[in-house]
């Protein structure tokens, strides 16, 4: 793991991840500012970098776990809902399926909106903890956005991508397509 200093948790991937999430907060924060097309545009850059730089986190002991925190209350989560719900429009729900057990009838009725203001709530729950500056907060904030990419935000990103590129390239239309 390459480190900027003693601390693990100042290593290159984590200052990485820590800019990347910061960015996507500062985006989600302001939904109502930006058409639909901006806000598909900018997902369509930001989830498969979230994506990358969360796969390549390393992983990091914590010493202190009793200093780990969530920030996000469920009032601001609503919030980033809402405005993520209203720009996505008719646009918000999509059908997804489990690759591993594949049944027509275990497809799943999924949501851009709570997919992406669960990422927020991940994110902005990172960037909070690290800024705190100590040792042992940076190390659960690290730890924790490492922990939830396999279970909770990387899942969701990953099942969001597919439904970006539909939204986005929709009425492309081609009768070049090599297949």
């Amino acid at each position: 793991m390459e480190s900027t200093g003693t601390n693990p948790a100042h290593s290159r991937q984590i200052i990485e991840m820590l800019t990347v999430a910061n960015e996507y907060c500062l985006f989600i924060e302001k939904t109502t500012e930006y058409t639909l097309e901006q806000l598909l545009g900018f997902l369509q850059k930001v989830a498969p970098l979230l994506y990358i730089k969360g796969a390549l986190l390393p992983e990091i002991e914590v010493l202190n776990p009793e200093v780990d925190e969530r920030f996000v209350t469920e009032e601001q989560w609503t919030d980033i809902f809402a405005d993520l719900k209203t720009k996505f429009g008719d646009d918000d729900t999509f059908w997804s399926f489990d690759p591993l057990n594949f049944a027509a009838d275990d497809a799943r009725k999924l949501s851009m909106a709570e997919i992406f203001a669960d990422v927020y709530q991940d994110m902005k729950d990172f960037v909070l903890l690290y800024q705190k500056n100590t040792t042992a907060t940076q190390e659960n904030a690290a730890s924790s956005v490492r922990n939830l990419f396999f279970n909770h935000w990387g899942p969701r990103i990953a099942s969001a991508m597919n439904q970006l590129h539909f939204l986005l390239y929709r009425n492309y239309k081609s009768d070049d397509l090599i297949y």
